[in-house]
């Protein structure tokens, strides 16, 4: 049996839609195909072959972080058919590797299932939009189209900071200037204070991860500039209650305030497999600022905003809960991810039985 070669496996990753590649020792090579994993139907590999593997996708620099800190993440690209987003790291003393195939496609809003009024929170020109949902709910890829329309439609200067880049975005109507932490700048942080000085309209943060990057964030929101983040929160209040608890006692007043005036939007996703087809779904909660919202994070009422969005349908505002079940409704997902995801199941539950009480 001749060694499995990356370059087949990378193949098959495209040609069968896998999000993920996994490959470790005394297993086979592992496709995560619509959220399911698939071992291939190969001998397990050996330690040799994970090494080899690696080795043949990963540059030196990389391989020497791999023997210094136990890890690196990379991303590069497939030719012209995928790009991938890479880890590799030492488990059991052996070497393991997960790569995450990036669609070279980017969705239009429609395709992604966003309201038509989130478009226009990217011809806003400044404040603070943040994406958040957990690890592999399509954060990114949603950011991504969104800077995409603004990079068709919008004469601007685009700054992305990321880390690793994911989506390249070639210069269309406007100029795109992409920066990689820890290849082309040290930090988020440090990459956003730059930013400001060199004439941005639109800035990416990839993550805020610390609260250095929230701050810098907050501010570029602040002076003048349309900034979109990520965050691994579920919901609006969860993520306003995030970023305040991130800060100092004596500060959180003042960063409250900042982002009463800041925060343009916060839009959450999950990503669910599909209950008619294969392929998955992405289950929404999408919270505008309103003046009653913006009061609300001022005053330190965040649990109240789950009202307001319920009632900001005019606005494009959707809670996850009702998304969840429209979706079901439709018959798009399945009664376990309705219950599991949602954000208060007894009323979801509560709701499902008053609809089926109206067809009667």
């Amino acid at each position: 049996m001749s060694a499995v070669e990356m370059n087949e496996l990378l193949q098959l990753a495209v040609d069968e839609g896998a999000s993920d590649l996994h490959l470790r020792v005394n297993m086979p090579p592992i496709l995560r195909i619509h959220g399911a994993l698939n071992p291939l139907d190969t001998p397990p590999l050996k330690a040799e072959d994970t090494e080899r593997l690696m080795k043949s996708i990963t540059s030196p620099e990389s391989q020497q972080a791999l023997r210094d800190n136990g890890g690196a993440d990379f991303g590069f690209a497939f030719g012209h058919l995928a790009r991938f987003r890479v880890s590799v790291f030492r488990e059991r003393g052996n070497v393991g590797v997960v790569l995450r195939q990036i669609p070279a496609k980017l969705l239009t809003l429609e395709q992604i299932g966003l309201p038509e009024q989130v478009r226009e929170l990217l011809f806003r020109p400044r404040g603070l939009v943040l994406v958040t949902g957990p690890t592999g709910s399509g954060k990114t890829t949603t950011l991504a189209s969104m800077l995409n329309i603004i990079n068709e439609q919008r004469d601007c200067h685009i700054i992305t900071i990321e880390d690793p880049i994911e989506y390249y975005h070639p210069h269309k109507k406007s100029v795109v200037t992409q920066r990689e932490i820890g290849v082309d700048v040290p930090s988020f942080a440090e990459a956003i204070r730059r930013a400001l000085r060199q004439d941005p309209d639109v800035i990416l943060v990839g993550e805020m991860r610390d609260l250095e990057t929230m701050q810098a964030a907050i501010t570029a929101a602040e002076t003048g500039h349309l900034v979109f983040a990520t965050l691994h929160t579920t919901g609006a209040a969860t993520t306003v209650d995030r970023i305040v608890d991130a800060y100092p006692t004596d500060q959180q007043d003042q960063v409250r305030t900042q982002l009463s005036v800041g925060l343009v939007a916060v839009i959450s996703q999950l990503l669910l497999v599909r209950a008619d087809k294969p392929g998955r779904v992405a289950a929404f909660e999408i919270m505008i600022s309103t003046p009653s919202v913006r009061s609300r994070i001022r005053d330190n009422k965040t649990f109240q905003i789950g009202s307001d969005i319920q009632t900001g349908a005019k606005y494009g505002m959707i809670t996850l809960d009702s998304h969840l079940l429209n979706l079901y409704q439709a018959g798009l997902i399945h009664y376990e991810d309705l219950i599991t995801k949602s954000q208060d199941p007894d009323s979801v539950v509560e709701k499902l039985k008053e609809t089926a009480k109206s067809k009667r």
